[in-house]
């Protein structure tokens, strides 16, 4: 039989026999959506999280005492400033607002809007930045799970604050930040550095913590020195150290996908079962024809591969696209709470596309070749089988 033919004889199978591939299409399809959802999910976070932390600053400094975080002295950016190797040094405001009769948080960030680099970075977020605008009266930039939550409970202009001192101050809402950053500020709430270190009760000759970036990188392991020796009620956060809590965060959540793969297997499990116990009645007839008419046990197990593989690929691109419009169109609902959390305000983030071709290679490692082994198994025990047993 020529190649042509074995073609056309393969498509009719399929087309006569489409119920039996119907049940594990369709299973096949939702396992490879599931798990391939996760993947992408887990990498278009990771990759968003690590592209941000390129601009992190190498150290940052806190006040760390007793065990608690404390406000940190302010006169430590000049003696840091002194340090070989130190290129920039800059006390950070920022905290908690809490929202008590709901309770909800909001992460509060006071910045220096005369600050050139800074204001540049803000702008690349919001076109129509306008900072002399901005600075007329106290205004604040807000994330879109505050504009949200402010939505919800009519504060559709100003918010009112208290600080510790139980003052009020009115702040009204300049700009929200564009969906597309959702990932990072969803909760945040942006001012000026002096509005905010009143909000959060931070007293003069104070910040939150200072940051500190290297001018020559081969500096980083005697600056990291001179900074712990520097003072010792401090804490110092490097970079690597960020980047080490994202892996690590990642690794637990792929927690999530490791219980996906071992349902998988208990699934592939379960087909290789199924596969044994009804392939006496499914395919002895057809093997016994396909023996008969001279085929050998080769070239029988390669047809059945093929066809197999037909099904199990179709289903594999099926799963794949779905996954695909599930995370980067319709932003993953249910599942980006597993990755995300939703303790706090909601989240709806605009996932970018990323993927690995290393994981559509294990996705399909993972899935494809089990499937085509559940095929192998059964068929050979058939195909070694004497042709007069099997005519019985």
């Amino acid at each position: 039989m020529s190649m042509l033919s074995r073609l056309n004889f393969l498509l009719l199978l399929l087309l006569n026999y489409k119920k039996r591939y119907i049940a594990t299409f369709l299973l096949s399809s939702g396992l490879i959506a599931i798990l391939a959802s996760v993947l992408f999910l887990s990498s278009s976070i990771q990759e968003e999280l690590m592209s941000t932390l390129e601009n992190q600053a190498d150290f940052t400094v806190q006040h760390y005492k007793s065990g608690h975080l404390l406000n940190t002295p302010e006169k430590w950016v000049e003696e840091y400033l002194d340090i070989p190797g130190v290129s920039k040094v800059q006390g950070r405001i920022y905290g908690t607002h809490y929202y008590e009769p709901k309770e909800q948080h909001f992460m509060l960030v006071g910045l220096d809007m005369y600050d050139v680099q800074i204001v540049k970075g803000m702008q690349k977020l919001i076109n129509t930045l306008d900072i002399e605008k901005f600075l007329e009266r106290k205004n604040m930039i807000i994330g879109s799970g505050v504009k949200d939550f402010f939505d919800k409970y009519h504060y559709r202009k100003y918010y009112i604050f208290r600080p510790p001192d139980r003052t009020k101050e009115k702040v009204y809402i300049y700009k929200e930040f564009p969906k597309g950053s959702d990932l990072l500020t969803n909760d945040m709430i942006v001012m000026d550095m002096p509005l905010a270190r009143k909000i959060l009760g931070i007293e003069k000759g104070y910040v939150s913590d200072i940051v500190i970036e290297l001018s020559n990188p081969d500096e980083y392991q005697k600056v990291y020195e001179k900074l712990i020796v520097s003072h010792f009620d401090t804490r110092i956060i490097t970079k690597k150290d960020i980047a080490k809590h994202y892996t690590k965060l990642f690794n637990y959540k792929g927690g999530v996908f490791m219980a996906l793969y071992i349902f998988a297997i208990v699934t592939f499990l379960l087909l290789l079962y199924q596969r044994y116990s009804m392939v006496e009645s499914l395919d002895l007839k057809e093997i016994v024809i396909l023996r008969s008419t001279g085929w050998s046990i080769e070239q029988i197990i390669s047809f059945k591969l093929v066809e197999n593989f037909i099904v199990v690929l179709s289903a594999y691109l099926i799963g794949v696209i779905l996954a695909y419009i599930y995370v980067f169109f319709l932003d993953a609902p249910l599942l980006r709470d597993i990755f995300l959390g939703s303790a706090n305000l909601s989240i709806h983030p605009q996932f970018m596309p990323y993927i690995k071709p290393l994981d559509l290679l294990i996705l399909f490692g993972i899935f494809v070749l089990p499937f085509l082994l559940a095929v192998v198994i059964p068929v050979w025990k058939l195909c070694v089988k004497d042709m007069s047993e099997m005519i019985r």
